[in-house]
């Protein structure tokens, strides 16, 4: 063999051109498996994530009858503790009540129609727009309540716990809980109670007849079997009422620094909440269980009581009592006309279980502005 530096160069050109074929091969075949991977997980994440969620549903509803068409679940305006249905811009409401409320006849309000017409699917697709948005990263729970809804909701079964609204599960129940439940903002609230007190002071006006047009502005008329129930709100259903706010400046600033307050969804509300001598406000479900309804006492005379989830308890001033409202609860006020209002300043508080990827998820699914 002729192993001369001329052929010694053709044999070491020739064989780095062989290797740059083959590599050119490799890549290009490694390319093409990384492309089919990637179309792969995407084909299995879009057909095997959703249509679970579409099949559940597509079962719930077919066994009801024919599907409602899909709305925002923002347009659900549970009448809440306002004891006040609230529909739609310009629906007025109608005298219609049912246990001790007062309903808006709105085909987009959940109390004003018929259990589950339409929620399935106006809670599924809120969610999966949220999920697409942001992420399904802690979404088990909210996605399981989702799915389960039909079952918590519908049955007709008696029971003592059942939020007419929305029902989250596997989160600790309770009808009432432990201050230390939300320790800095029970703290905070009752710190704030001489305050809070004297702005509830500088509002209120007895009315001198029973007639809503005859209460001061700002406040409310709520159903009641007997007597009177009135409420100044700061917040309706995740929506400020700016000219309420401005007059109590320092309730607003107080509702600034809680950490835990349900400010941005319809199940979050704040507001001072008055009940006269004789008055007993009809056992009711509130909308949801990823609330605690706090009450600090302001004025409480004797003979006044809360009972929730057959369990009474008394108000103190300036103390706070924290509530699971989605318990069928109660409140009366039994003593004399001597004795004047009982005077509480309301506001919800997330559950301490709810964790914070499932209330920003909350938030969306439920944003009033939706």
């Amino acid at each position: 063999m002729d192993w001369s530096l001329e052929r010694m160069r053709e044999l070491v050109a020739g064989g780095m051109q062989s290797m740059r074929e083959c590599e050119s091969s490799v890549l290009g075949t490694v390319l093409c498996l990384a492309l089919l991977f990637v179309w792969y997980c995407y084909r299995v994440g879009r057909e095997q994530s959703m249509p679970s969620l579409r099949g559940a549903y597509g079962v719930a509803e077919n066994r009801r009858g024919s599907l409602a068409v899909p709305g925002r679940v923002g347009s659900l305006m549970p009448s809440d503790g306002a004891g006040l249905g609230r529909g739609t811009k310009g629906r007025q409401c109608s005298g219609e009540e049912l246990n001790g409320f007062a309903y808006c006849q709105s085909p987009e309000c959940f109390r004003c129609t018929h259990a589950g017409e339409g929620l399935n699917q106006r809670l599924y697709h809120s969610l999966q727009d949220y999920a697409k948005r942001y992420t399904w990263a802690g979404m088990g729970r909210v996605h399981k309540g989702v799915r389960d809804q039909g079952r918590y909701l519908l049955s007709g079964r008696p029971s003592i716990q059942k939020p007419e609204v929305f029902f989250l599960p596997d989160l600790p129940s309770a009808p009432f809980f432990s201050r230390d439940a939300q320790k800095h903002d029970v703290e905070l609230l009752e710190r704030s109670f001489p305050a809070l007190l004297a702005e509830f002071e500088s509002v209120y006006r007895l009315p001198p007849t029973a007639t809503s047009s005859s209460l001061p502005p700002g406040w409310k008329a709520n159903s009641t079997p007997r007597g009177q129930w009135w409420t100044f709100y700061l917040v309706n259903q995740g929506t400020p009422l700016a000219v309420n706010a401005r007059r109590c400046p320092r309730a607003w600033r107080v509702l600034g620094q809680l950490r835990t307050f349900v400010a941005n969804n319809v199940f979050g509300n704040a507001c001072f909440s008055v009940i006269t001598p004789g008055a007993a406000i009809a056992e009711h479900y509130g909308p949801t269980n990823v609330r605690l309804r706090c009450h600090l006492g302001l004025k409480v005379p004797a003979g006044c009581e809360l009972v929730v989830g057959g369990e009474p308890q008394c108000w103190s001033e300036g103390s706070c009592l924290l509530f699971d409202d989605s318990f069928l609860h109660t409140a009366f006020h039994e003593g004399t006309a001597e004795d004047g209002p009982r005077v509480v300043f309301m506001v919800d508080l997330w559950h301490p279980n709810v964790a914070a990827a499932e209330r920003q998820a909350l938030d969306y699914i439920f944003s009033p502005g939706h």
